[in-house]
């Protein structure tokens, strides 16, 4: 059996696509075993979401060129942007596909956070099925501050990294790298400007704050088409489903007078998390994956 791992590292660039793609490239030409699934950038997050595929030992080099091309490129000391960050490469999640366990991946995570700490200088959080400190398993935890907390966070007690140096990287902050399941990058656009009204949302349906399960959210605005954005992180569809947060989102726009404009999904998704929404939406009955053309002639 095949081993796969997905990575999806998360970098503060979003509005360069040429540097972006030089960043894609690096990885490409340093792991041939490892696959480019996909890039996804925002200019107002000033963020790209890059999703990997590959082997344990590839997905290592692919990370390392990844990290040495971006450290050359992205400097936060400069970047602006609506997405929380803390590193130039802000994140790197570890999800286990095929032939791999969790604990696999977790070791993956561990080997990948000493060698950037190492060959980089860079400060490496563990966080996520990675971290076995309880305060420090979710990502907004350690983010919270950002690149201009950050020097100030790590010098209280309980904030040393887990690998690297007790103080940021001048240009370049602190990087948090785990093992996570899959998740999905969902955000849900409304026909307002009124960043108050999606702040308020977000509040109401992130877990944090007492609103659905698996759900991390927060409101945004996105200057450059006047409107604002629920953005969120679906951290288990199967428990909690697409089409429960959107019709959460959409009951509490309209509290406000304001309608969804739109809704998107940043980078891949499972097929099964769409199939649970046209399933849903269509009110079918007795579907299954088999009755899905492209599932069927996959199948021996």
């Amino acid at each position: 059996m095949a081993v796969i791992v997905e990575c999806i590292p998360n970098i503060s660039e979003g509005r360069r696509p040429e540097i972006v793609r030089e960043i894609a490239a690096a990885v490409s030409a340093s792991a041939p075993t490892v696959r480019v699934l996909d890039v996804s950038s925002d200019a107002e997050h000033n963020r790209s979401v890059l999703t990997l595929a590959g082997d344990p030992a590839g997905l290592t080099a692919g990370v390392l060129a990844l990290f040495a091309r971006t450290l050359d490129v992205v400097d936060l000391r400069t970047h602006r942007g609506e997405h929380p960050r803390m590193g130039a490469v802000d994140v790197v999640p570890f999800v286990p596909i095929e032939g791999v366990t969790m604990a696999e991946c977790v070791a993956l995570a561990r080997t990948v956070g000493g060698q950037v700490a190492s060959r980089f200088g860079v400060p490496v959080y563990l966080y996520e099925e990675a971290s076995e400190n309880p305060a420090r398993k979710n990502l907004e935890d350690i983010r919270r501050g950002e690149f201009e907390g950050l020097a100030a966070k790590m010098a209280t007690p309980g904030w040393a990294p887990d690998f690297g140096p007790a103080a940021p990287h001048p240009s370049a902050g602190a990087s948090a790298i785990g093992a996570r399941m899959p998740l999905i990058a969902y955000n849900i656009n409304l026909a307002t400007d009124r960043l108050e009204v999606a702040k308020k949302i977000a509040a109401a349906v992130r877990h944090s704050s007492g609103g659905l399960r698996f759900v991390k959210a927060m409101g945004v605005m996105l200057e450059a088409r006047g409107i604002v954005q629920v953005s969120m992180n679906l951290t288990n569809f199967e428990k909690t489903p697409i089409p429960r947060v959107f019709e959460f989102v959409r009951r509490e726009a309209a509290r406000y007078g304001v309608n969804v404009l739109e809704s998107e999904v940043v980078g891949l998704v499972p097929q099964a998390a769409l199939m649970a929404t046209a399933e849903y939406y269509l009110q079918l009955e007795g579907f299954t994956a088999s009755q899905v053309l492209e599932t069927k002639l996959r199948q021996p």
